[in-house]
């Protein structure tokens, strides 16, 4: 059952450069990497978000709401599915992590303080709205990075099977969780 009251924000952009082709699009287990985390996401959340690039055109079976800007960075697809948030704490996941679980998501929205990640970094992760000014003004000075962020707000680090972790940047990454 969902628990009431937090936002899954699912990251489809990235230029899957060392992938070749969108990974949102890679098929696992009878489903693309996108319709993974959209379930995932369902399964843990009240209400979903999927943030990417409009221009990319992914054709995927539910809306993507486009970032705003120019660069692509999980930073700015996090800044966008924050504001477009109903609630006040939004757990984000990239698609290119498929073993995360449910289970997971709703641990890291409860122990949200201003932001809750695993131990090896910001993604996945839960994001309340009072990080959303010191996000907002990295993402408009060109800071990109997520991970320097995070000494900057109040973080809770939750503990995670590193199983579940596992990230997909490369066809045969996807391979070995295939095979």
């Amino acid at each position: 059952m969902a628990d009431h009251g937090l936002t899954g924000v699912l990251l489809v952009g990235g230029a899957s450069a060392r992938f070749g082709s969108p990974k949102a699009l890679a098929q696992l287990g009878g489903e693309t990497l996108a319709e993974r985390a959209w379930r995932v996401l369902g399964d843990a959340c009240d209400e979903r978000i999927a943030v990417g690039k409009a221009a990319d055109v992914l054709g995927l079976p539910f809306p993507v709401l486009d970032d705003g800007v120019e660069v692509r960075a999980s930073l700015a697809g996090l800044v966008a599915g924050l504001r477009a948030a109903a609630n006040e704490v939004a757990v984000v996941l990239p698609v290119d992590l498929p073993l995360v679980t449910a289970a997971l998501l709703r641990e890291l929205g409860a122990a949200c303080r201003d932001a809750a990640v695993t131990p090896t970094g910001p993604l996945p992760g839960a994001y309340r709205r009072t990080a959303l000014a010191e996000l907002e003004a990295r993402l408009a000075a060109g800071r990109f990075r997520l991970r320097d962020a995070l000494a900057e707000l109040d973080v809770a680090v939750v503990p995670a099977d590193q199983d579940e972790l596992v990230n997909v940047n490369t066809p045969e990454d996807l391979a070995r969780l295939s095979g």
